[in-house]
């Protein structure tokens, strides 16, 4: 593991090198700053839960935001992160909390007391459990496809994102074997992770979102996670049981997606998750383009109607690695950088 570790560093400070490209200076006087891994090749906005829960909250927030694709993280070791104002937060949960708190925004104020409890427990069920076991199958049974998307360019890319993916499945492995999932078995595993998706499908109901009719925290954190089952574990079971007996998490990741990321069209779109609100309007779709800008100020209304938007993507990251779970031993590797 070791040699491997020392010889992913060698390659990938090599390709730093080969792949080199003059960086804008980063000024985070008035504006987010969005630190997140480098969008996958099949057109998801991020193979990170996490990533793509922070991402998606600034844009149920309606906070414009830069996003960064350096592939640096925190200084906890953590990604995504934000700058502000040269302020540097890290952790999705706190990431939202400081935005409240400066910003003044809040997507639970609609929300009771006892509404508020159980969002933070269905919160805390998808990222400390379910996350798991969507990791598990991404980063260990189905590598395979999991390397197809990883974004890494240049001479030796191939190589780099085997070693890349061979190197998370090892720590995703040794991680949730510390966490305590990662003792049972794979048919145990996928047990635990149908209970929660089950739970999920069971507490949406019919609702428009999960808390009801108006988009909270909460969803952000629901999508980050279900989007990946949807988008990025093709053949698997979390995907079968998604997109088969738990319709309703299919038809909420497409309404979520829609409203959203009107610029995130896949080659997989399906009338079959729309729902009655679906409008033709939002099945228009332009594809994720090389911007690093984002307000959706003019994207869809609360009606589902086309407005205009700003796409936001940048192909210049190289890293990868699963958000929101400590990632020390890369920390000396990053300060190299």
């Amino acid at each position: 593991l070791t040699g491997g570790a020392l010889l992913a560093a060698a390659a990938y400070l090599l390709h730093e090198l080969l792949a080199i490209r003059k960086e804008e200076e980063l000024d985070s006087k008035d504006a987010i700053i969005l630190h997140q891994f480098s969008r996958p090749r099949n057109g998801v906005p991020s193979l990170s839960p996490f990533c793509l829960k922070m991402e998606t909250y600034l844009r149920m927030a309606d906070l414009p935001y830069q996003n960064y694709f350096d592939g640096k993280l925190s200084p906890q070791g953590k990604m995504p992160w934000i700058e502000y104002n040269h302020k540097k937060v890290s952790g999705t949960e706190f990431i939202i909390d400081f935005l409240e708190e400066k910003l003044g925004v809040n997507l639970n104020k609609h929300l009771g007391p006892h509404e508020r409890a159980v969002s933070r427990a269905v919160t805390k069920m998808v990222e400390e459990h379910l996350y798991w076991t969507l990791a598990y199958c991404q980063w260990v049974e189905n590598l395979h496809e999991t390397q197809k998307m990883v974004s890494l360019f240049g001479p030796f890319s191939d190589l780099l994102k085997w070693i890349f993916c061979h190197l998370t499945k090892g720590i995703v492995k040794r991680e949730m074997y510390g966490h305590g999932i990662g003792r049972f078995s794979e048919e145990e595993m996928y047990t635990l992770m149908e209970k929660d998706m089950r739970t999920l499908a069971g507490l949406l109901g019919d609702k428009k979102y999960i808390m009801g009719s108006t988009v909270s925290t909460v969803d952000a954190t629901v999508f980050g996670h279900l989007a990946q089952a949807m988008w990025t574990l093709p053949g698997t079971r979390p995907e079968r049981l998604i997109k088969g007996e738990l319709i309703n998490l299919a038809m909420y990741c497409e309404r979520i997606r829609r409203k959203f990321w009107p610029e995130w069209h896949h080659d997989d779109d399906n009338t079959l998750y729309e729902s009655e609100e679906s409008s033709e309007a939002s099945k228009t779709y332009s594809p994720l383009q090389d911007f690093s800008f984002y307000s959706r100020t003019e994207t869809f209304d609360e009606e589902g109607n086309s407005i205009s938007q700003t796409p936001d993507t940048d192909y210049t990251g190289h890293s990868l690695f699963d958000s929101d779970v400590d990632m020390d031993e890369y920390r000396d590797h990053e300060q190299c950088k």
